[in-house]
């Protein structure tokens, strides 16, 4: 294994273009689209509110911010910011 070989594996994981910066994942690495729904993995208290939402909510028709960390979107008639490190793809 010289050293072409390393050059190829490593040159095959960047863009030129720089378009992997602002992909959003969930927390199982499943990339997120703007309109897909999510699930809540575990129960979050929403800041601001006394709302709670359990594990298993769903959130439907995500929007993506500027931040590729968090998403915004409604859930139980509340729109809320959302880290992507609780979420699943639904």
């Amino acid at each position: 294994m010289g050293k072409e070989y390393w050059e190829s594996q490593t040159s095959d994981n960047d863009n030129e273009d720089g378009s992997d910066k602002n992909i959003v994942k969930d927390s199982n690495g499943t990339p997120l689209h703007e309109g897909d729904s999510v699930h809540v993995i575990k129960d979050l208290k929403v800041k601001g509110s006394s709302l709670t939402l359990k594990r298993g909510t769903m959130v439907k028709n995500i929007h993506l911010t500027d931040n590729p960390e968090e998403i915004e979107g409604r859930a139980e008639k509340t729109t809320v910011v959302l880290k992507t490190c609780f979420l699943k793809k639904a």
